[in-house]
């Protein structure tokens, strides 16, 4: 009780919770403009936290965090431009269902399936930081290479009716993520002489090109020919975008799955939210018991991307407050707002620190049900964007991916990429090639290729029983592969005997 009586005192004060709610609001507008990720966001306000109390701090850059992740799924579900590469999942299935007039249910699975993953992980932080933090520890770079591996698998979850067309996107996008300077020996490798290549390609260009500009360019053509032909193209917000209690029971299992790959991932410095948001899409469709919806407009999918989404922030927060060590760029970020109020991040945290600890785990906890508040107080205005006309929609949705793009590469660099990669995204999807696996593949490749490099080395004279969690994930690689061969064989031997009956 007296803990308790603590995390009141200190999470509960108006001071603090009109500094939560602030972040909040001001995350969810920056989340809803593509390329102001909330990397970005938070790293530009902690100069503004240096005369606020240390938990007010930390709770306003964590509302900034919390906020910006949800509104990314804002511009993914209504205007079909993902602000980050963690919000592609989303747009899938959430773009189609505004299309389909139902915008609004869309924007309430995300809000919701958003806030139960992110107030599940905040409460597997407060209660499992140290025994988890124990298991965290033993993943090398050998596991992460194991995992990263495995992650692949996924690119035939998402490869849809021809798993050589996913596959072939997703090489495609493993060899382009090779561009810039190999990491061991800093070769220059498919940069044409151009010094901007030496970082690589940029990932926000390429996403926003491929997801969001391509399908405006589809559209643009739509509604072209619909002009000729005399047809009119809309799509009205439909009268009842309530869910129902079989929805309702339908999202369970997605909400907490999502939430249990987005903790795992959280806690394994250097995956990143993207590999969360994706692998909890591809399990969801995996598991659904109507698959072929997924990309259609399946409330699943929108469901179990952002639930895994929002629960890599908080879980995130476990190996640095048990070890010292960010397990994501948001994480270091708060580091630095951590260390700037005197508030070294590691095992002594909880010794040397226990009322900030404890004042935090109230903030973020504090943080959820504003979120969900501040969501549906904003969702009659952010609905209002699929009754802007067409025209002035394309103009908008082109205005702020070419800002996003910009602003992560800080030149017209990124632009460029993006108006190529929106042509490209164009015939991928005119010849139905599924691009999710381009994208898997692109940020997948570099981290794999480091991580497989570093194992090699150190692997070198040792047996691979050493790494049991390693050999783990390997074996269940091997029989997903495997699994998915013989199901293919299948499906050939099906059509050929049908082909042989006509």
């Amino acid at each position: 009780m007296e803990t308790v009586s603590t995390v009141i005192s200190l999470s509960l004060t108006p001071a603090n919770i009109l500094f939560v709610s602030l972040g909040i609001f001001v995350g969810y507008i920056v989340g809803a403009i593509p390329g102001m990720g909330k990397a970005t966001a938070a790293a530009i306000a902690i100069p503004l936290t240096y005369s606020m109390n240390p938990v007010s701090a930390i709770g306003f850059l964590v509302g900034i965090a919390k906020g910006s992740t949800a509104g990314n799924a804002v511009s993914a579900i209504l205007i079909n431009t993902p602000g980050e590469p963690s919000s592609v999942p989303t747009a899938l299935d959430g773009y189609p269902l505004a299309k389909q007039g139902k915008g609004r249910k869309a924007l309430k699975v995300a809000l919701i399936a958003s806030t139960f993953g992110d107030f599940l992980a905040t409460w597997l932080l407060v209660f499992l930081t140290t025994p988890i933090a124990k298991f965290a520890v033993q993943i090398g770079k050998v596991e992460l290479a194991a995992i990263l591996i495995f992650s692949l698998t996924f690119i035939a979850a998402l490869s849809g009716k021809s798993l050589s067309k996913g596959l072939i996107a997703g090489l495609i996008g493993i060899i382009l993520a090779t561009a810039g300077l190999e990491p061991e020996t800093a070769v220059q490798r498919l940069t044409f002489g151009s010094i901007r290549m030496l970082d690589g390609l940029p990932l926000i260009a390429i996403a926003i090109g491929i997801v969001a500009v391509s399908e405006m360019v589809l559209q643009l053509e739509e509604h072209i020919k619909a002009r000729h032909s005399g047809e009119v193209i809309s799509a009205p917000e439909t009268p009842n975008n309530s869910i129902s209690g079989s929805e309702w029971r339908r999202l369970v299992r997605p909400i907490l799955g999502g939430t249990t790959i987005g903790s795992s991932v959280g806690i394994l410095p250097g995956l990143g939210a993207a590999i969360a948001s994706f692998a909890s899409y591809g399990l969801a469709q995996r598991l659904s018991k109507d698959p072929e919806s997924f990309g259609k407009g399946n409330i699943e999918g929108v469901a179990a991307a952002e639930s895994a989404d929002n629960a890599v922030i908080p879980s995130s927060l476990i190996p640095l407050l048990a070890l010292g060590i960010p397990g994501s760029v948001i994480a270091a970020i708060l580091a630095a707002g951590f260390t700037m109020h005197g508030i070294i991040p590691g095992p002594m945290v909880m010794r040397d620190s226990p009322d900030f600890v404890l004042g935090l785990f109230g903030s973020l906890l504090l943080a959820s049900p504003l979120m969900l508040l501040i969501g549906f107080l904003g969702m009659r205005l952010f609905i209002k964007v699929i009754a802007v006309p067409f025209p002035y929609l394309f103009s908008g949705v082109l205005f702020f991916s070419i800002t996003g793009a910009y602003l992560q590469a800080g030149e017209t660099f990124g632009v460029f990429i993006m108006i190529a990669f929106g042509l490209v995204g164009y015939f991928l999807k005119k010849f139905q090639f599924p691009f999710v696996t381009f994208i898997i593949g692109f940020i997948i490749g570099p981290q794999m290729e480091l991580a497989i490099r570093q194992s090699i080395i150190i692997t070198k004279g040792q047996s691979l029983t050493e790494f049991p969690v390693a050999i783990g994930f390997i074996i269940l690689t091997v029989l997903i592969v495997a699994r998915v061969g013989w199901s293919t064989v299948v499906r050939i031997k099906k059509g050929e005997t049908r082909q042989a009956n006509r």
